[in-house]
């Protein structure tokens, strides 16, 4: 059986602005690879209501999985709720069990439960709740969207909570080979070499160190035995590496 697939939407004016440097596809990418969902797409859009409904109507209906960031907070332009629930065709509203949960949170604190505060209790109908043990404001799913925060740690707590959820498929394995020979000058072996081994996929990333290039060459399948062989073969075929 295949691996489940997966998207991720990124959402925010200000990743587009370059105001907030992206991490939360980065950090997802990783985990999902140990539970064998495969990452197919990562979109970035900015905060605009009928941008995020297509989107999400696109990629929830490409993909078996569709994971967002951002856009879930107490102000004004966090909209993802609210656009999430159109794309499903669901209403939305203050939720009882959200509200609950936020009202702890405050109360333990001793802060001040506002009403835009309570915005973050808006959930649409049918959803699950998603956890947020960092500070209390529930994610969702809904379908087979899961809707999180787009702050990084809090991101990676309702990521840590939801995957334990989903069923994942073979987790994709890696073995990396490094060079100190530039990219170009290993292209046309490299390529023999993955063409003798089309049950693995071999990777090759430049960079430079020192006024030196090298190359790091890395081979991925989720079957540990064509792993195994792929890198042999590998080091067979470029025994400098290391």
């Amino acid at each position: 059986m295949p691996n489940p697939t997966a998207a991720t939407l990124i959402i925010g004016d200000e990743i587009l602005t370059g105001r907030t440097r992206e991490g939360n596809a980065h950090f997802l990418a990783g985990e999902l690879a140990k539970v064998g969902i495969d990452l197919r797409q990562i979109r970035v859009i900015g905060d605009e209501h009928a941008s995020i409904v297509a989107a999400v109507r696109a990629l929830s209906s490409s993909h078996d999985h569709l994971f967002t960031s951002g856009g879930i907070g107490p102000t004004h332009d966090d909209i993802t709720a609210d656009a999430v629930a159109e794309a499903f065709r669901r209403p939305i509203g203050v939720r009882e069990d959200a509200r609950a949960i936020l009202a702890a949170h405050y109360a333990a604190r001793e802060v001040e439960f506002t009403e835009a505060r309570l915005r973050m209790a808006r959930i649409p109908d049918d959803a699950r709740l998603i956890d947020n043990p960092v500070s209390g404001a529930p994610g969702f799913s809904i379908g087979n969207c899961h809707v999180m925060a787009g702050v990084p740690n809090i991101f990676q707590a309702m990521v840590a909570g939801l995957l334990p959820r989903l069923t994942g498929g073979a987790p994709l394995l890696t073995r990396s080979w490094q060079m100190m020979i530039p990219e170009a000058a290993i292209a046309d072996e490299l390529g023999a070499l993955a063409a003798a081994h089309p049950d693995v996929s071999f990777g090759s990333y430049p960079f430079v160190t020192e006024g030196r290039y090298g190359t790091n060459l890395v081979v991925r399948t989720t079957d540990p035995a064509a792993l195994e062989a792929g890198f042999a073969a590998l080091q067979t075929a470029f025994p400098e590496g290391q």
